[in-house]
């Protein structure tokens, strides 16, 4: 069975396991990671050198890095439809799940860890402010190609979704004043009607 480490409150471990329940897949998850430690030990270290969740274990193959997951999984069962079989669809979902990392989440990672997991004592007022104005920035770049297409690589709901959805729940959730971004707003509408999602990644931020 497929063994899936970390905890829920991940936005990384949450990809995966949405992307689990979309595929209709069996796993068995392993809390860890923050309150349960296990990512320093040994062990786990062996699987994962940077000591971070989520890993993976299916079938004794070992893999780490949330969005690289995603893509074996969905490549591993085709017959979910998250992986597309178009190469340009393909791309696209890839260019913009790496785009998720590279830009959307750190811009937006600031702003979360400070509002839900950092003292309201100890908040830095100017970099949450900041961090709010580049993430609304990025998600206008998101929000352009969204206004031309259904879903992140085209008209049809992919593993694409699945990373940037996990991510921009947090933006949804978080109790800030945030523009106008319509063509975001209507995706994460269509993404909410989903049982998978507001299963697995809406939930309370914490």
């Amino acid at each position: 069975m497929l063994v899936i480490w970390g905890r829920t409150n991940s936005v990384n471990v949450q990809k995966v396991l949405w992307c689990c329940e979309e595929l209709g897949l069996k796993y068995q998850r392993i809390d860890a990671g923050g309150p349960y430690g296990v990512v320093d030990t040994p062990p786990y270290r062996g699987l994962n050198p940077n000591g971070l969740v989520p890993t993976i274990e299916d079938d004794g193959f070992v893999h780490w890095e949330s969005n690289a997951i995603v893509r074996y999984l969905t490549a591993k069962h085709p017959e979910g439809k998250l992986w597309p079989e178009d190469l340009h669809a393909r791309a696209d979902a890839d260019q913009w799940m790496d785009w998720s990392n590279t830009t959307l989440w750190p811009t937006l990672r600031v702003l979360f860890l400070g509002l839900i997991r950092t003292p309201p004592e100890k908040r830095d007022a100017k970099a949450l402010e900041d961090s709010r104005l580049r993430t609304a920035d990025a998600l206008a770049i998101l929000d352009a190609h969204l206004a031309e297409n259904a879903y992140i690589a085209g008209d049809a709901f992919t593993m694409g979704d699945v990373v940037l959805g996990a991510c921009v729940w947090r933006w949804m959730a978080l109790p800030i004043e945030r523009p106008d971004r319509p063509s975001v707003e209507r995706w994460f509408e269509t993404l909410s009607q989903r049982p998978a999602y507001r299963q697995v990644v809406m939930q309370p931020l914490t």
